[in-house]
């Protein structure tokens, strides 16, 4: 019996990548099968690569090896960032990808410059553009999700206009260059038009659309590898590539639809900006404020307790806290569950991701829609470091930003208690009415250090 062909085992363990990476997307969309998913994905990526090293056409792997050798010490250091890092470090992943796939269709072009064909002329100049914004529209979003970056939007009058029209120019040197694929001069020109325009796109969207910004961007990397296979001709770079751009376009729908606003607005609408009239509301209207004995004391005597975590839960790095909540309390007799908003964080699926961590169970967790229903039944809604994703402003007034953004309804349940530092306004720059309502207690302090002197009252409770 004959060995199969090389490139008919190529085309095989491309073929077998394409289906894990299927899989993979399949079940990442459940916490209870992530880890599967992300193992599949794994799997696919190392067979993709090894498949790839196996093609006559690698001549040598001195290069290869080095390169693997500069991502390894770049990645693992990135690899052991804290949970509460993970957005930041998400957004420089895309930009990482943005970039290879940019410099690889840059090199193609000055191989084949100026012989190339216009269709590869379009492939190349589509794959640059989109690499090259992608690239530095991450970093920003990395940079303000690590503060060094300010995370309010920074605008200044007509910049939509001029914004659109540095992507224009970019869409514009690409034509002239299909049609003159020979003006060498004017490649890297549209390559820095490119790396300016994703300065300009994500520099004007504030903090409270990063969950979206970071799953567009996604999209957009994906669209990248998608072009570069057709430039390389690989199959299961264009198939990975399609899967990633579609799936993160879909996730950005699904974050969008979650805030009640449309991807113009997200990108265009400069959404974060503080209102003037947030911080007087606070300073006039009284608030119910309770200490750690009490809370503990409301917490031990209720049935049934419904958690919404937010980004202040990660920041104080609170989950593992929250877990021994969840046990004290379960022991207790009291029905836990957590309400998850998909906004909630920094990043898509920022709070599951935290809470998996903590070893939370699975079904224990509730997505907005099954949490809303639960909440007029519940004894104690516990709100830990959620501010604009509970704000019941978006569904009672008109004139606010985020007026039609669907919420966790936790007013409706008997208790609100609200774990925060401050009366300070959320992303969306507004006060939040749940804050002042005679049934709400404002548990005022780390989300961390609170939690942990509410488990020590109620385990307390416990010995005696």
């Amino acid at each position: 019996m004959n060995p199969l062909p090389l490139s008919t085992l190529i085309d095989f363990a491309y073929l077998i990548a394409i289906v894990l990476f299927i899989l993979a997307l399949r079940w990442l969309s459940s916490p209870a099968t992530a880890r599967r998913g992300v193992l599949a994905g794994e799997i696919g990526a190392a067979l993709a690569v090894v498949a790839t090293f196996a093609n006559p056409e690698v001549v040598t792997y001195k290069w290869i090896l080095i390169a693997l050798l500069a991502g390894a010490i770049i990645g693992i250091p990135l690899g052991l960032v804290p949970m509460t890092a993970v957005p930041q470090r998400t957004a420089l992943s895309h930009a990482f990808g943005a970039l290879s796939a940019a410099l690889i269709g840059i090199a193609e072009y000055y191989v084949r410059a100026p012989h190339v064909t216009k269709f590869g002329m379009t492939e190349i100049s589509m794959e640059v553009i989109i690499g090259g914004l992608s690239f530095t529209g991450s970093l920003i979003a990395a940079g303000k999700l690590q503060e060094i970056l300010p995370q309010r939007p920074i605008t200044y009058r007509g910049q939509n206009i001029v914004s659109l029209s540095v992507l224009g120019a970019a869409v514009l040197l690409a034509l002239l260059l299909i049609f003159h694929p020979g003006y060498t001069e004017l490649f890297p020109v549209m390559v820095a038009v490119s790396l300016l325009f994703g300065v300009m796109l994500v520099t004007p969207i504030g903090g409270a659309d990063m969950p979206t910004v970071i799953s567009l961007l996604n999209s957009y990397v994906g669209l990248s590898a998608a072009l570069l296979g057709f430039v390389l001709n690989n199959k299961v770079l264009i198939v990975a590539g399609a899967l990633d751009g579609s799936s993160g376009f879909i996730l950005s729908v699904i974050m969008c639809k979650a805030m009640n606003r449309s991807f113009i607005n997200v990108m265009f609408g400069a959404f974060g900006q503080v209102q003037a009239s947030a911080e007087t509301a606070q300073e006039t209207r009284p608030v119910h404020s309770a200490t750690a004995e009490d809370a503990a004391a409301i917490l031990g005597a209720a049935s049934s307790v419904i958690i919404a975590p937010g980004y202040g839960m990660a920041v104080a790095q609170a989950q593992h806290k929250v877990r021994e909540l969840f046990d004290v309390l379960t022991k207790r007799g009291v029905e836990v569950k957590f309400a998850i908003h998909p906004v909630a964080g920094r990043m898509p699926g920022h709070m599951n991701v935290l809470l998996a961590e903590a070893d939370i169970p699975y079904d224990k967790l509730l997505d907005m829609e099954a949490a809303n229903s639960e909440f007029s039944q519940a004894d104690v809604a516990l709100v830990i470091g959620a501010n604009d994703v509970t704000n019941p402003a978006a569904r009672t007034e008109r004139g606010s930003p985020i007026y039609g953004m669907p919420i966790l309804d936790v007013d409706k349940a008997r208790t609100v208690m609200v774990i925060k530092r401050s009366l300070n306004p959320g992303f969306a720059g507004i006060d939040n009415p749940l804050y002042y309502l005679d049934k709400t207690l404002m548990l005022f302090g780390d989300a961390k250090t609170f939690v942990g002197d509410i488990v020590h009252e109620l385990a307390g409770g416990n010995a005696s």
